[in-house]
């Protein structure tokens, strides 16, 4: 590893968890940064915001237990998971269709567990489910050519409620893709870590507190801690690279070295100085996307539901979060809803009416809500289908490099997918 002199001088391109994934790695090695970021918050696509004088996310996520760098990052900066996140053994329930609940028992039991108590599920199923998860972990989950995970489910007879309540909806939270278009080799990575791993791998881990709170925020404390410093409302358009280094926007002075973190679909006009980069750019020109719609509720405060997180089926919602029993409102409730979908094509205050009916059939006598909002990231992800071209954090260009969630990985994009890109990115910093 060659030595950083005095003279190095790092500019971070978006302060997404990507972009201070890389700095807070920078940091650590004592090596200062500056990170740009054209809005007036933190976080990227998975940031807070304010409604209703309430500090919230633009989508309620969830992180499992393998996220094993997040949370090593968390520590890093002093953002506590144990005090900033409900950890539960993974445990899905449809009231009246479909339960699963981990066991605290060593791994794999506790997953042989859960599917011997599940609630409905014939005996024929479990068994099928057995024979799966035993088929994959034989392959080292790995399968010879990738397919959509709907024909990986068929070929191995999971069907019925098991694909509906256990595979799909897995499927679609944690590739925010569709079954029928996603990339069974990605899912079947992220099974690996969670399923495969410590009995806490497959453990959900969801947010107490905001997403600012969670990693970038505390972040760019211990980036300025260390030197370095996070500059917010100051938007990059240009990139320039000359003999002194990286130029951004015409600005004095240049950077040795540049990583871009913003999000693919906003990184063309960054990158259309290099001409070597061409291939990069017309890769992320053929990305499609898949949009997150999260919808808040709020309720009267004696409101609440059975408990954190309970899925839904055949209708808007996915999931439900009773933020009240996350150490948040009481009465606010969060619905989910990954991926495309019939909603993109109705107004934010039908899909809100919609929800809100759902919610009434579940829980008799719901009022109305005090009020309500939709959250549309309409690009939240790539939509990772078999087949994506995703670029390599290295670019052609020398010190430059790229850092997010797309990036090239067996991850599909989420926060963990994106921290490890940062960190990757900053670790080739380190190299050259």
């Amino acid at each position: 590893m060659e030595d950083l002199d005095d003279g190095v001088n790092i500019a971070i391109i978006g302060a997404g968890w990507a972009g201070m994934a890389a700095a807070v790695a920078l940091a650590e090695a004592k090596i200062p940064v500056t990170v740009f970021e054209a809005a007036r918050h933190l976080g990227g696509r998975a940031r807070s915001v304010e409604i209703e004088g309430i500090e919230l996310d633009n989508g309620q996520h969830i992180l499992i237990g393998a996220y094993r760098e997040t949370l090593r990052l968390m520590r890093a900066v002093g953002a506590d998971p144990d005090r900033l996140l409900l950890r539960q053994p993974l445990a899905i329930d449809y009231p009246g269709k479909f339960s699963l609940r981990a066991r605290r028992l060593p791994a794999p039991l506790h997953l042989l567990a859960a599917l011997l108590t599940a609630g409905g599920l014939a005996w024929s199923e479990r068994i099928a489910a057995m024979r799966f998860i035993a088929a994959m972990r034989g392959n080292a989950y790995r399968i010879a050519a990738d397919m959509p995970v709907a024909e990986l489910l068929a070929l191995h007879r999971q069907s019925g409620t098991l694909a509906r309540y256990l595979w799909e909806p897995l499927c679609v939270s944690a590739l925010n893709t569709p079954a029928a278009s996603a990339s069974a080799q990605v899912f079947l990575n992220v099974l690996r870590d969670a399923l495969d791993g410590a009995r806490e791998s497959s453990d959900f881990l969801i947010p107490r507190a905001d997403l600012g709170k969670l990693f970038p925020q505390p972040a760019a404390a211990f980036v300025h801690a260390n030197g370095g410093s996070v500059r917010l409302g100051m938007p990059v358009r240009t990139l320039v690279n000359d003999s002194g280094g990286f130029i951004l926007d015409n600005r004095p002075g240049h950077y040795t070295h540049a990583i871009v973190a913003v999000g693919p679909h906003q990184i063309d006009a960054l990158l259309d100085r290099f001409a070597v980069l061409a291939p990069t750019r017309r890769s992320l020109a053929a990305f499609a996307y898949e949009p997150i719609y999260t919808c808040y509720l709020q309720y009267p405060p004696d409101i609440s539901m059975p408990r954190a997180m309970t899925g839904f089926d055949g209708g808007t919602i996915q999931w439900l979060f009773d933020r009240g029993r996350l150490n948040g409102t009481a009465g606010l409730l969060a619905a989910v809803i990954s991926a495309r979908g019939g909603h993109q094509n109705s107004s934010q205050d039908v899909v809100a009416s919609a929800i809100h009916r759902e919610l009434a059939a579940f829980v008799p006598g719901l009022p109305q809500p005090l009020w309500s909002r939709v959250i549309a990231e309409k690009r939240a992800t790539f939509s990772c289908r078999p087949g994506v071209a995703r670029p390599e954090n290295e670019t052609a260009v020398r010190n430059l490099y790229l850092a997010g969630d797309y990036t090239a990985s067996d991850y599909p994009a989420t926060l963990e997918s994106a921290v490890r890109s940062g960190v990757r990115a900053a670790r080739l910093v380190r190299e050259r």
